[in-house]
């Protein structure tokens, strides 16, 4: 009985670390999200901003305001590990406005596609802001930080968006091989300076 319990434990335990090396997580720590996220950074699967097939999420109604053409602080916090890396985009009037998740290449197993590389903008081009961040095959526990230069420009409430590329991970219904954050950002132009030409104007 002991041994039938005890395989039944390691089992377990074997499910969980599977699942886990399977489905990588992160949290966006700054600017702040626009939903509210749990401790692994859920609900994000579903694109452009998050979100699952039957939780949207909640909204946070926080809106991060900053200077147009200076460094906004980025900060995430990976909580379930997986290799890949981070692609930052912004929209000026509407979620619809970012740009498709980035292409995978995949290659065939027995349970179907799996990940191997995505596309990477470099240099990157508008709406794009950075791309390739924080490329990774091993788990790190501190939190990737950098600074993204904003365009300068006006913008009421821009959609700053903030998507991990998986590599080795099978399909992810809904987000296939990308997991997906937004941030509210309120952006006021820099009067001294031009505005930036390569995104459109608020509405």
């Amino acid at each position: 009985m002991k041994q039938s319990a005890h395989f039944l434990f390691v089992v377990a335990a074997l499910a969980v670390a599977v699942q886990s090396a399977a489905s990588a997580h992160f949290k966006l720590l700054e600017p702040a999200s626009w939903l509210i996220e749990n401790n692994r950074g859920d609900p994000q699967k579903s694109g452009p901003c998050g979100g699952t097939n039957t939780d949207w999420g909640k909204p946070s109604y926080l809106v991060t305001k900053a200077v147009g053409g200076q460094k906004l602080h980025l900060k995430v916090q990976e909580t379930i590990y997986h290799p890949g890396h981070y692609r930052v985009a912004l929209a000026v009037n509407s979620p619809t406005e970012l740009p498709l998740d980035p292409a995978a290449t995949t290659r065939d197993t027995e349970k179907g596609p799996w990940s191997v590389s995505a596309a990477i903008q470099n240099p990157p081009q508008a709406p794009v802001l950075a791309d390739g961040l924080w490329p990774h095959t091993g788990k790190v526990d501190a939190p990737f930080e950098t600074d993204i230069q904003l365009p300068n420009i006006n913008c009421r409430k821009c959609t700053l968006q903030v998507v991990q590329f998986m590599a080795e991970h099978g399909v992810n219904n809904p987000g296939n091989y990308t997991y997906h954050h937004c941030a509210d950002v309120q952006i006021a132009a820099d009067p001294a300076k031009p505005v930036d030409q390569r995104w459109p104007a608020e509405r």
